[in-house]
């Protein structure tokens, strides 16, 4: 399937008229091509209407009922085009390949992970294998994207693959994985392993990850061989007892806060990888391009639920739905998981489509906070011409005074050195400070429990926000005696730390 810039502008221009035709072709059409699989086009048999809600015999039902009565959509690549085109005319034409030809491994399909599913499929994604080894409860349905109560006793990434097949038809290849995710290979298979024909990139890799295990152990597990073998994954944190979306971040592992469940994971990836030979350092707790984490920084709402009585007098351990898996329930208020799945979604889309967006992290600065920070820059942006004023007056034997040189304050360079007004205001300050650096220094990675300046990157060139990082003190001092020493602070910093610099620093929005 190709995407193109006519197309793009043929869906731009014609618009409401064109899609409200093409809906109606495309209810004729599937009418007429949809056909019975393995009963060689006969009429496909009405469903019963009759539901059993026991989870072992609605099972087997629902499984045989899915053989039998599955039907084969082959959906023409001009009604495919335009069930896109709002999607292409976001991304463009080479985004939307990009995402077409995605594969992203999704472990976890409950409240969050089916929204996930959900909105990936309808974006155009070719290929998703979805992990789970839970079946659909009537308790499942204030939460999950599409069970309904047919559903309930069927495997959870069956009942997706039903209703999104409805959706993509033949467009999008979905594998189901009815297994818990273990880390052991010989239990596994090759549901971590990627088919060798399917990635943009590199092949046989996965595209990036999307964890949405609830279980601290079996999610450690995941995020440990995703780092390992350096595959990108985004993963979500608690959504159960919370209630604010106010409240919800983007960040890495190392960031998030006041989640009991980030916490916990921390520790655990510590322990699981410190002895791990493969992986140098922790670094990846600090590595958003590695490991992003969406978390809520809202305190608990809501306790876990008592045990019951009968739980209590039969024993506790009979409950577990798998051993050594959380018992007691967690109270969930249905919009959270959905709004944390759907950010997922978006995140890794985003990525996908080239259009990757810098999430801010933690609390937004103050107004009396960001105007002591633009203070402080451009007081040392001052002191910086100064200097070079006074110096260059020195070397050259300017007739010009340096009380005259100061009176121009209009861009210029001197000695190989841009001088000028500061080219940010006080938003761009908080755009720099909790959007491109968030809220660590880039060298140490120290957060706001130190002192953090901004200082010019590039003396050569403007001080605007593609030029501006964040330091700390000890990182600053070293970058301000490189910079007497040798004219250029870069040289404080190792040189594969300051090539991702650099590449933030490329990515901002000036």
């Amino acid at each position: 399937m190709s995407f193109n810039k006519n197309g793009s502008k043929a869906a731009a221009v014609t618009g409401f008229m064109l899609g409200s035709a093409i809906t109606t072709l495309v209810s004729l059409y599937l009418t007429r091509t949809t056909r019975t699989s393995g009963n060689n086009g006969t009429a496909q048999k009405s469903r019963s209407s009759s539901t059993s809600l026991s989870l072992s015999s609605a099972s087997a039902s629902a499984s045989a009922s899915s053989r039998q009565n599955e039907k084969e959509i082959i959906i023409p690549p001009e009604i495919r085009s335009e069930q896109l085109s709002r999607n292409e005319l976001y991304f463009g034409p080479a985004g939307m390949e990009s995402i077409v030809g995605a594969s992203i491994l999704i472990v976890g399909l409950g409240g969050v992970g089916s929204h996930t599913a959900h909105m990936l499929a309808r974006a155009g994604v070719g290929y998703l294998r979805l992990v789970d080894f839970d079946q659909v409860t009537l308790s499942s349905l204030n939460r999950h994207a599409c069970a309904t109560l047919e559903d309930v006793g069927i495997p959870k990434v069956e009942c997706l693959k039903r209703f999104l097949y409805k959706v993509c038809g033949n467009h999008c290849d979905i594998d189901l994985r009815v297994q818990m995710y273990t880390g052991d290979v010989e239990k596994d298979g090759d549901m971590m392993t990627c088919p060798p024909s399917k990635g943009n990139g590199q092949k046989g890799k996965w595209d990036i990850v999307i964890d949405a295990i609830d279980d601290v152990p079996t999610k450690a597990r995941l995020l440990a061989h995703c780092i390992k073998n350096d595959i990108r994954v985004i993963s979500c944190m608690g959504a159960g007892g919370k209630s604010d979306m106010t409240r919800l971040h983007i960040s890495d592992l190392k960031t998030a806060s006041r989640d009991p469940l980030a916490s916990k994971l921390r520790q655990t990836l510590k322990r699981t990888l410190k002895k791990d030979k493969d992986v140098k350092d922790l670094s990846f707790l600090e590595d958003v391009d590695q490991v992003a984490v969406i978390y809520s920084s809202e305190k608990v709402v809501v306790k876990l639920a008592d045990f019951t009585e009968e739980q209590k007098k039969e024993g506790i351990h009979k409950f577990g739905a798998v051993d050594n898996m959380r018992i007691r329930v967690i109270p969930v208020l249905g919009t959270m998981p959905a709004i944390m799945g759907q950010s997922l979604a978006a995140m890794a889309l985003c990525e996908l489509g080239g259009k990757p967006f810098n999430p801010m992290s933690g609390e937004r600065l103050g107004r009396n906070v960001r105007h002591k920070l633009f203070q402080h820059f451009k007081n040392r942006e001052s002191k910086f011409r100064q200097r070079l004023e006074i110096e260059a007056k020195e070397e050259e034997d300017a007739s010009k005074s340096v009380s005259d040189a100061d009176e121009s304050n209009s861009p210029r360079m001197i000695n190989g050195s841009w001088v000028g007004p500061a080219q940010i205001d006080s938003d761009d300050v908080e755009y720099v400070f909790s959007e491109v650096w968030r809220n660590r220094c880039c060298v140490s990675g120290d957060t706001l429990g130190t002192v953090l300046e901004l200082s010019r990157w590039d003396l050569s060139k403007p001080c605007h926000c593609k030029n501006i990082v964040l330091l700390g003190v000890k990182a600053m001092v070293k970058f301000d005696e490189a910079m007497a020493a040798s004219g250029d602070g870069r040289n404080s910093v190792p040189y594969e730390l300051r090539q991702k610099i650099e590449a933030r620093l490329a990515s901002c929005k000036v």
